[in-house]
């Protein structure tokens, strides 16, 4: 399910109003040891667990505006492996109800290289609690949509370096 260069330009839609808002969302994994954590975050104090999402600039990917968010806003270098899944919404802005695509990233951590500045938190947990604390079922949807990506992914890197080896 890769499609790594989504933007507004290139959706494969092409039914899709230009004033459609891309949304890019990042599913964070880390490991730690032997234990495999993920990423969730909160906006404002009263607000929901989420996965961290960004709009996307007009003539950004949305991959890349999933790599943006994590330096940014999350003080983090990630590499984009896979894309997740797709989803569909609406929401208002300005008073105007206004369509969005949220697109779904396999995102791993490389290095945190600073502070999360946009979250009022964030949280890194083994796969079974970030699925209880994430408010919206699309985004547990999607978290688990992206655990099984990444145990495609795995795997073909394992058959990878075993062909290489003989």
């Amino acid at each position: 399910m890769s499609n790594l260069t989504t933007s507004a330009e290139g959706w494969e839609n092409k039914t899709m109003d230009k004033n459609t808002v891309l949304i890019s969302v990042a599913c964070i994994y880390r490991d730690k040891g032997k234990k495999r954590e993920w990423l969730i975050t909160k906006q404002e104090e009263d607000s929901d667990w989420e996965l961290p999402r960004i709009a996307a600039r007009k003539t950004e990917s949305t991959a890349r505006a999933s790599i943006r968010m994590a330096g940014e806003q999350l003080g983090m270098t990630v590499k984009v492996l896979e894309e997740a899944g797709r989803a569909g919404g609406i929401t208002t802005m300005g008073g105007k109800t206004v369509p969005q695509r949220h697109l779904y990233y396999l995102a791993r951590l490389k290095a945190a290289t600073g502070e999360a500045i946009a979250f009022e938190a964030t949280e890194w947990l083994p796969y079974a609690n970030a699925v209880r604390r994430l408010t919206a079922k699309r985004d547990r949807q999607m978290l688990k949509g992206a655990r099984e990506e990444l145990e495609k992914w795995l795997k073909r890197k394992k058959e990878e370096k075993e062909e290489e080896e003989e």
